[in-house]
């Protein structure tokens, strides 16, 4: 699959004939939410676990330079913890570019929980997913390789290291831990 899923995502009319459809984001989505959106929430979706495995060419990195960004893997134990926004299925057209370096849009079940375990309300919705089938796909790597690597990339959305760490603090922010991303962020602070 090329870098650009644009035309591919595009294609999905699953939730053409809804008012609202819930996002989940898991990743900059988190803390940049640059649409319009009519509700948030904080959400989970069951197994998957966040990476920095997918290369991004085009917002924290170049073609010649990709940068790290997160991307979902299966696994089957995990819960993977982000943000939900309801969205007008309109703002898929900004969001399609937003996430074309090799992200598809995937249906999902999220589920939004108030703190009491007794009360978890459950949705479907949409994940945008970059497989290992994408061009941009950059796989596992030693944790302190890819902390030299996000250290050293920018791109026209700014350096690296800035999207590592706002993830970082916007997690810790939810109270949500991700072994992951805290590892790289002290690998990333130690460079």
């Amino acid at each position: 699959m090329s870098f650009d899923t644009t035309s591919h995502n595009r294609r999905m009319t699953y939730f053409d004939d809804h008012d609202s459809v819930w996002l989940f984001g898991y990743g900059s989505l988190i803390w940049k939410a640059d649409f319009d959106y009519l509700e948030r929430r904080p959400a989970s979706i069951r197994g998957w676990t966040r990476r920095f495995w997918q290369g991004s060419h085009d917002h924290r990195g170049t073609p010649e330079a990709p940068g790290r960004v997160v991307t979902l893997v299966p696994d089957a134990e995990a819960i993977c913890h982000g943000m939900a926004y309801r969205i007008p299925p309109s703002v898929f057209e900004p969001l399609d570019i937003r996430e074309k370096n090799g992200y598809l849009r995937v249906v999902t079940e999220m589920s939004f929980e108030d703190g009491s375990a007794n009360d978890v309300e459950q949705a479907e919705g949409v994940v945008y997913l970059a497989g290992e089938d994408n061009a941009a796909y950059l796989g596992p790597a030693d944790e302190a390789a890819m902390a030299r690597q996000i250290a050293e990339s920018h791109g026209p959305s700014g350096p690296n290291r800035d999207y590592l760490l706002n993830l970082a603090a916007a997690l810790r922010e939810l109270g949500f831990e991700d072994a992951h991303v805290f590892a790289l962020e002290r690998a990333l602070l130690a460079e």
